[in-house]
């Protein structure tokens, strides 16, 4: 049942600034109705109309039809014009997009602008020479086989049930305009250093002089000048979940542009505590990250929620239940809402976007359930033979790591799960650490773990088998567990249910959230335990196992009582020095 939730979208849907963390005042937003159609193989068009970009066209909330599919071979074309002023001309004009699934080639005025590859990351195009004073008008050409041919779909599936959903296609993210001079601020990098009290700021802007200033509040602190770096040091105050503190500044050039952004001053690291147990750190600290799985679908958007309010809405909600981390599990979010987690103070740790071939239940799950684990460089047996597909990801991995790198609440990378198109984790552990020291790296949360040495972290998925600390000499953290489940009539998306374990009644819920967390938990974590993530926010189609219903109507857990239990465990970690 497609299920509407409660949130107003407007005419011109998501068009706040759509980068927080890199700010310019030229910009148009481009979302609202384009012009689509869909073609077939034979050359047809079908659903010819309207759509709410950046609504997929399968969601509720693109005012498509309910039975829109997308197949093998065919494609979607959208389109839409807008106004140039004259004033823009003499200047640089990117045309940037937040995602587009999973292939796309552009055209402005019925020239190429360029492509993209990759469903779920952010791309710009210099579209300067194309354009024209007055009206001009963008055409967008997207196909979508990410299910098929081994490139990052994450949780898509064309044969949804279970903990697979339906697929979607074409933009999912906001499109927009952004003018500058010819000469611009690019490849603008924040490296905090909490041990130092030290930001690290780089950027390029063609050897042109630059000139940073930093706010505390409406306060001036800082104003430096550089070129392409510049090591800032001020007592700065730590960001934490318990204090996200941050600064904004900003950088210009003697070219004329303007780039307005933000840091919060933190470091994610791996240390011992006084009983000589490795622990997870935040500002040099062992800390224990309490976070739950966040896998970002809403009922009528699906993997776009359907307004900056539905976003920050959920993740007050955690903040208020008295969670500090959210995993990010399979998808890369819109950019505000990372700048939420990071006003708000949520570490976040992000999975990277999984893909290959075919899933092999009995391979990639039930092997691992029964205490087997396979070598991952055995390419054929996590359906990684495909060449193209393993490039795909290497790129991929690039584009996360750029895209984000700026995000102060990020502080773990998670490049596998449970196996799903696993492949040379130990290799790709040295390779994020080589490019992102300041963050730690889950390598394969769940089952298929490599071993010490290979990776930084022992991860578990524990849903059926007794909640335990195993002797490892890596830091060791639950990345998945309870997954509780409750059906709420009226608020299901079908008759069929997936969770893990069912409770008929709020009350029950509650009792067992209660014990799971105090009896079962806590104890586990002055014996080592670094982390924990509650398998989950909100339901997801037919997995019914969130604190919320899949349309947000419903909060299944009170957040006073989720507070609570948080609470005893906070007191708990608060013991660990």
């Amino acid at each position: 049942m497609r299920l509407k939730t409660k949130y107003d979208i407007g005419a011109v849907p998501h068009s706040e600034h759509p980068l927080p963390q890199e700010m310019r005042k030229d910009w148009a937003c481009l979302n609202g109705e384009w012009d689509f159609y869909k073609l077939t193989k034979e050359g047809k068009r079908e659903n010819e109309g309207k759509i709410l970009v950046p609504f997929s066209p399968e969601t509720l909330l693109s005012g498509l039809d309910e039975d829109f599919l997308l197949r093998s071979g065919e494609m979607l074309v959208y389109s839409r014009k807008f106004t140039v002023d004259g004033a823009w001309l003499s200047r640089t004009t990117k045309l940037r997009f937040g995602a587009v699934d999973s292939e796309c080639s552009v055209l402005v005025n019925g020239e190429s602008a360029g492509e993209h590859c990759g469903g779920f990351t952010a791309f710009a195009l210099d579209i300067s020479r194309l354009l024209r004073e007055g009206e001009n008008e963008i055409t967008v050409y997207c196909k979508d086989e990410g299910t098929r041919n081994h490139d990052a779909r994450g949780k898509q599936s064309d044969a949804r049930g279970g903990i697979w959903y339906t697929p979607q296609s074409g933009i999912w993210q906001t499109v927009w305009l952004e003018n500058m001079p010819k000469t611009h601020i690019e490849s603008l990098k924040i490296t905090p250093d909490a041990t130092k009290k030290q930001v690290l700021i780089s950027a390029d802007c063609g050897g042109a002089k630059l000139q940073i200033a930093v706010f505390d509040g409406d306060r001036e602190i800082l104003r430096e000048a550089f070129e392409r770096e510049i090591r800032l040091s001020y007592d700065f105050e730590l960001w934490s979940p318990e204090n996200p503190k941050l600064y904004d500044c900003v950088i210009t050039s003697e070219t004329g542009d303007e780039v307005r952004s933000y840091f919060g001053v933190r470091s994610f690291g791996i240390g011992t505590d006084e009983k000589g147990k490795k622990r997870l750190t935040l500002n040099g600290k062992p800390y224990f990250f309490n976070g739950v799985l966040d896998q970002g679908y809403f009922s009528d958007g699906m993997l776009t929620y359907p307004s900056d309010e539905a976003a920050l809405d959920e993740l007050t909600m955690l903040k208020n239940m008295g969670f500090n981390t959210v995993r990010k599990h399979i998808k890369i979010e819109p950019m505000r809402w990372y700048y939420h987690c990071d006003r708000l103070g949520l570490v976040v740790w992000q999975d990277f976007v999984s893909g290959g071939g075919e899933y092999k239940f009995s391979h990639i799950a039930l092997l691992p359930f029964l205490g087997f684990k396979h070598r991952d460089d055995d390419y054929k047996y996590f359906a990684r033979e495909n060449e193209w597909g393993r490039y795909a990801f290497n790129r991929m991995v690039d584009e996360t790591l750029t895209q984000l790198y700026n995000c102060t609440c990020i502080g773990v990378w998670v490049p596998f799960n449970e196996g799903w198109g696993q492949f040379d984790s130990a290799k790709y552990t040295a390779y994020i650490k080589e490019k992102d020291a300041t963050r730690i790296v889950d390598s394969v949360s769940g089952w298929h773990d490599q071993g010490v040495g290979k990776t930084e972290l022992k991860s578990l998925h524990t849903y059926y088998t007794p909640l335990k600390v195993p002797r490892d000499k890596r830091p060791v953290v639950l990345s998945e567990f309870g997954g509780y489940s409750m059906k709420v009539e009226g608020h299901t998306f079908a008759e069929k249910e997936f969770g893990y374990k069912k409770f008929k009644t709020q009350e029950k819920l509650v009792a067992a959230l209660e014990k799971l967390y105090g009896k079962k938990l806590l104890p586990l974590i002055k014996k080592g335990l670094c982390g924990c993530i509650y398998t989950q926010v909100s339901d997801v189609e037919e997995e019914i196992n969130g604190f919320v219903t899949y349309d947000r109507a419903v909060i299944k857990v009170p957040v006073e009582k989720m507070k609570e239990i948080n609470d005893k465990l906070a007191a708990e970690a608060a013991k660990i020095r």
